[in-house]
């Protein structure tokens, strides 16, 4: 894998790569400034390991409907919607973002799982037309904080004030040429309280360097992978491969829901490849894990790592997720835990360094809902007696 551009440019300005991602920019050397940042002012995101994925033709959206979980089919231009390939049981083996743009439609998704994807969907085109490849010269930025939706980057972008979320639009000249320009895109807005707003670039690498300096020049700070997960933590949002394992299926990690939702599996669409678990655990019963946020001891300068197991009374309830160092919390993390355990259980992160945690009350939303499937079973049961 070659270096990004961007931390190639800037690893004189104290650019520190990370210890999962070392191509991109971890932090530059102040991780929790730069996080307070971007909950002020905005920062400036490499993400240009992120495996982008082009999808030209006729048949793309009705055809990628048919396969994935979200609702595409009528999807408008210039529109974006997160999605999920399932495995036949239900279990979830790709996240993905996409965006419809003049007639081809852009996904880009986890770098450990862009060939698989990549892979998967050249596999399933049979006779539709469209053809999947993979474009190795776009790059994602991402822009995080309130002075991103403001004049100065906002006007710069040719971002409308009444854009809304998975909105997206051309990006506009910088440099004059017959290239293709990139656009940027609207995500769901991260941070405590999810108040933070959220701007994706895919931008055509010739252009990279020329927009890493007109944003920056525009007043966004450079800020590491270290800010985007510390704020994606804090919303309790997760990252395939990271907060999810072999088993996750989607109701586990909140990915149910309609685009307007910022879900990435909708309910009331045809049959797709691990539906039937989707549906039945929508409807009759509810996930054995959740995700929730974990509050970690840190009076100890060393940290669990991603896939420790949480015990409770030295029992096993749950796998650990993305940990980082939070600028007002300390250190936090993601977790799914079994859903039974109670959140005031005192819990334990590994078995060699135990770490005591604690489930943040605030990341656990109650699932009080009457399934249909199951209301219809208790109405035929009192018809029976």
């Amino acid at each position: 894998m070659t270096a990004s551009p961007i931390l190639t440019r800037y690893s004189t300005d104290g650019a520190v790569p990370g210890p999962a991602d070392p191509d991109i920019a971890w932090h530059y050397g102040d991780p929790l400034g730069e996080q307070r940042s971007a909950t002020t002012g905005a920062v400036i995101i490499d993400r240009s390991d992120r495996t982008v994925i082009e999808l030209p033709g006729d048949e793309r959206l009705s055809w990628l409907h048919t396969i994935s979980s979200q609702f595409v089919s009528n999807l408008q231009d210039r529109r974006s919607a997160e999605n999920l390939s399932l495995d036949g049981n239900g279990r979830v083996e790709d996240h993905f973002v996409l965006t419809d743009v003049d007639d081809i439609t852009w996904v880009d998704t986890e770098a450990s799982r862009g060939p698989a994807l990549l892979d998967f969907l050249t596999k399933m085109v049979f006779w539709a037309k469209v053809s999947p490849a993979a474009r190795d010269d776009l790059s994602v930025i991402t822009l995080v904080g309130p002075q991103v939706r403001e004049p100065a980057i906002a006007d710069l972008l040719e971002i409308p004030a009444d854009a809304d979320v998975y909105s997206a639009g051309d990006l506009p000249e910088i440099h004059h040429d017959d290239e293709p320009l990139g656009f940027w895109r609207i995500m769901p807005p991260i941070g405590e309280g999810r108040r933070l707003p959220v701007v994706d670039l895919l931008v055509p690498d010739h252009l990279l360097q020329a927009w890493w300096t007109a944003l920056t020049d525009a007043g966004a700070r450079m800020a590491g992978t270290w800010t985007l997960d510390a704020l994606r933590v804090a919303a309790v949002r997760p990252r395939l491969g990271v907060d999810t394992d072999e088993r996750t299926i989607p109701h586990e990690v909140d990915w149910i829901g309609t685009p307007a939702e910022q879900g990435a599996v909708h309910l009331d669409k045809g049959c797709y490849r691990g539906q039937e678990t989707v549906a039945r655990v929508h409807n009759l019963g509810k996930s054995p894990r959740h995700l929730v946020l974990l509050h970690l001891d840190g009076s100890s300068d060393e940290r669990p790592a991603t896939g420790d197991p949480i015990l409770a009374g030295g029992r096993t309830v749950g796998r650990l997720g993305t940990v980082v160092d939070h600028f007002e919390y300390g250190p936090i993390a993601l977790a799914l835990i079994k859903r039974n355990v109670d959140v005031g259980t005192e819990l334990t992160v590994g078995t060699e360094n135990p770490v005591a945690a604690k489930i943040d009350p605030d990341s656990v939303h109650a699932d009080d809902r009457v399934q249909a499937g199951r209301e219809a079973i208790e109405r035929l049961r009192g018809t029976a007696r």
